[in-house]
C-alpha cells in the first residue's frame, strides 16, 4: 500500500497538511500562506476556566481542523471527516483508503509521537499530520514540519489518533472528496472570505479574551503575574505562553509572518497596493511576537525577573494588539474588486 506522494516541508502543520492534501487531488498553485490565509487561521484567544499542562490555555490559531474545512469550502471543494468510537473501526477504515490510494490527513496527541524530540513532546492534541501509505505494519507519514516523510508502527499511531485530554483527537481523519477545477475567479473570491473572515475575528468579537483585544488582555494579566503568582508560577505560565506561540505551529511571529506572505501572494490576484503595506506591518508584529518570545524566556530561565521585566512583557503584548487592530481595520477598508 505504497502510492507515489510529494512531501512538502510547512512552517505549521494544518496549513502543510492542507497545502499537500490538496496537491494530491491537482491544485498544483495551493501554498501554505494561502491556506493560511483563505482558512482564516489567524486567532488569538485565551480562555480563562482551561488549563494546558497546568498553564493558561492560549491558542494563536482557530480550532483544529478549521483551516483545512474553510480552505476547502471557500474553494467549492467537498470535504470528509469522520471521528470514530472503536480504535479498531478507526485502523479498518484507514487501511480501506490507504487500499484505495486516499492519503488523509490525522489530528493526532504530540506526547507520543516518537521521530518527535523529547523536548517538544508534551500532551497536545491538536497536531496534524498525512497518513499516505503502508509497508507491512508501519504506517507511512507525512507530517509537515518534518524534512523528510517518516513513518510509525501500527501501535504507535493508534497511540496518538487516540490520544486522551482536551481536544482529544478521537481517530480523527479527513481529505477532499474530489477535485475541482480552481480558476483565478475561485481563488480570488476565497482570498477576499478569508480576509474578511478574520478581520472579524480578530477585531469584531466581543469581550476581551480573543481577537486583538485578548491579546491586550494577556498583557494586561502579564503585567499581574508575578506579584498574584509569584514568580516560580508566573514564570511556568510565560514558559507555557512560549511555547503555545513558538514551539507550537510557529504560534506568535511565526504566524504572523505567514499572513504578511499571503497578503503578498493576495496582492498577485488582487492588485491593491494597500495589501502590501499592510503586510509589512504584520511584519513587524511578528518581530514583537519574537521579542516578547525572548523577554519571556529569559525571565522564566532566570536571567531576568524583576516586576519591570514583567511590565515589559506585558507592554509587548498590548504594543501588538495595537499594531493588528490597525492592520485589521486597514484590511476592512479595502474596496475589492472581482
Amino acid at each position: 500500500m505504497k502510492h507515489e506522494f510529494h512531501h512538502l516541508q510547512a512552517a505549521h502543520c494544518e496549513n502543510g497538511v492542507t497545502t499537500n492534501l490538496l496537491r494530491t487531488i491537482g491544485i498544483d498553485n495551493m501554498t501554505e500562506p494561502l491556506a493560511f490565509g483563505i482558512g482564516s487561521g489567524l486567532f488569538y484567544v485565551q480562555l480563562p476556566f482551561l488549563k494546558i499542562n497546568n498553564g493558561p490555555a492560549i491558542a494563536f490559531r482557530t480550532m483544529p481542523g478549521l483551516i483545512f474545512k474553510r480552505t476547502c469550502t471557500s474553494l467549492g471543494i467537498p470535504v470528509f471527516r469522520k471521528k470514530f468510537s472503536s480504535k479498531e473501526s478507526a485502523k479498518k477504515y484507514l487501511d480501506e483508503c490507504l487500499e484505495r490510494g486516499q492519503p488523509v490527513g490525522c489530528q493526532v496527541g504530540v506526547y507520543y509521537l516518537t521521530y518527535f524530540p523529547k523536548e517538544y513532546r508534551f500532551h497536545f492534541n491538536a497536531h496534524n499530520m498525512i497518513v499516505f501509505g503502508k509497508e507491512g505494519d508501519r504506517y507511512l507519514i507525512s507530517d509537515p514540519v518534518m524534512e523528510t516523510t517518516t513513518s510509525l508502527s501500527d501501535y504507535e499511531l493508534e497511540r496518538v489518533r487516540f490520544a486522551k485530554g482536551p481536544f482529544a483527537p478521537k481517530g480523527q481523519i479527513y481529505y477532499p472528496k474530489e477535485s475541482r477545477i480552481i480558476t483565478d475567479d475561485v481563488m480570488k473570491k476565497a482570498i477576499v472570505t478569508g480576509i474578511k473572515r478574520n478581520v472579524n475575528h480578530m477585531i469584531r468579537i466581543p469581550g476581551n479574551i480573543a481577537g486583538v483585544k485578548g491579546i491586550a488582555n494577556t498583557g494586561r494579566k502579564i503585567k499581574k503575574w508575578r506579584d498574584k503568582l509569584g514568580p516560580k508560577t508566573a514564570g511556568l505560565y510565560l514558559a507555557q505562553l512560549v511555547r503555545m506561540q513558538e514551539e507550537i505551529g510557529t504560534g506568535g511571529g511565526g504566524f504572523r509572518y505567514i499572513y504578511a506572505a499571503f497578503l503578498q501572494q493576495a496582492h498577485k490576484f488582487h492588485p491593491a497596493d494597500e495589501l502590501l503595506d499592510i503586510s509589512k506591518t504584520f511584519t513587524k508584529a511578528g518581530d514583537i511576537w519574537r521579542n516578547a518570545a525572548v523577554q519571556a524566556a529569559g525571565i522564566y530561565k532566570g536571567r531576568i525577573g524583576s516586576q519591570a521585566d514583567y511590565d515589559v512583557m506585558g507592554n509587548y503584548l498590548i504594543e501588538i494588539s495595537e499594531i493588528e487592530k490597525e492592520a485589521f481595520k486597514a484590511l476592512s477598508k479595502i474596496k475589492w474588486h472581482s
